[in-house]
């Protein structure tokens, strides 16, 4: 297959065209990163004739959400989502021979803050104005409905759709969540954080990439939860991979602390508090099958390649 990849070269594009390529597809990487076809991810340009007898488009651009979440950030982390899908949209509406599956990258993090119910596409709650939660995290779960937004409304009744919601990505690659959380349990620090009853919902990156080969190979539209079929508590979390790392001892840390951690990394505390239990209802209905269904197999594969 031919398959276009915009914002192909951050952490999940690296990966994903990468073991794409072995097993035999052309990967055009849009960026604006020098070696690949340029885009500004907002305006047409030369570049939208890559999609124009493709037969795959996988949109993974963003603003990295790894980030302070400060108003300019926020912004920018709309824009950047909002805009490129909707530069894919017209390129795909002007082709005239577009490609036949449109896969657009989404967020695990648009359902809500929930320590009890497991969200999956179909009756998982939507977040937005959960008690108790710091307000700014509404936009978080904003930002995730208008980036799927921009994909449903575009006019392409030749090609398929499907948002993934993604839960975090687990991969041993250099500047991933899990390179971050392994060095911090390396170091003594991988306890749990604010009692740790949070959920943390993850996909291993061999499995995210065997879910977009079987997305692409089947007839399935709309929604898809992107994330291992068993998201544990935080601490439940930390404590396998502390072991995966060979460290049997984390220190835990309050809120506050968190939030001194997270200025100090130039990141925000809610990637780390915002209690996500997501589960994948419409790959599970679709047969798809998990090499890495449970977080230890998966904690101990990553720890050792890493």
């Amino acid at each position: 297959m031919k398959i276009v990849l915009p914002g192909g070269t951050g952490h999940i594009g690296g990966f994903l065209g990468r073991t794409l390529r072995d097993k035999g597809h052309e990967v055009v990487v849009l960026s604006r990163r020098p070696g690949h076809v340029w885009w500004d991810g907002r305006t047409q340009g030369p570049w939208a004739a890559e999609l124009d007898g493709a037969d795959a488009v996988i949109n993974l651009a963003g603003r990295s959400v790894s980030c302070r979440y400060t108003a300019a950030n926020l912004r920018e982390m709309m824009n950047s989502r909002v805009d490129s899908t909707r530069a894919v949209a017209v390129a795909i509406e002007r082709a005239s021979n577009p490609p036949r599956t449109w896969l657009q990258m989404s967020t695990a993090t648009i359902y809500a803050h929930s320590f009890d119910v497991a969200n999956d596409e179909a009756t998982g709650i939507i977040g937005g104005n959960e008690p108790g939660v710091p307000r700014y995290w509404e936009y978080s779960v904003r930002i995730a409905k208008a980036w799927e937004e921009a994909q449903r409304a575009a006019d392409t009744p030749n090609t398929r759709k499907v948002a993934l919601r993604t839960a975090i990505v687990m991969s041993p690659d250099h500047g991933g969540a899990f390179d971050v959380l392994r060095r911090l349990a390396r170091l003594g620090l991988g306890g749990p954080v604010a009692g740790g009853r949070q959920y943390v919902s993850w996909i291993h990156e061999h499995d995210f990439v065997r879910a977009v080969e079987f997305l692409l190979a089947i007839e399935l539209t709309g929604p898809v939860n992107l994330a291992a079929p068993s998201p544990l508590p935080h601490r439940d979390f930390m404590r396998t991979l502390r072991a995966a790392s060979g460290r049997l001892i984390g220190l835990p840390a309050t809120k506050w602390m968190a939030e001194i951690g997270a200025f100090a990394l130039r990141s925000d505390t809610e990637l780390l508090l915002k209690s996500r239990r997501v589960v994948p209802g419409e790959l599970t209905r679709a047969g798809f099958e998990f090499d890495f269904p449970d977080w230890s197999e998966a904690a101990y594969d990553l720890a050792a390649r890493a």
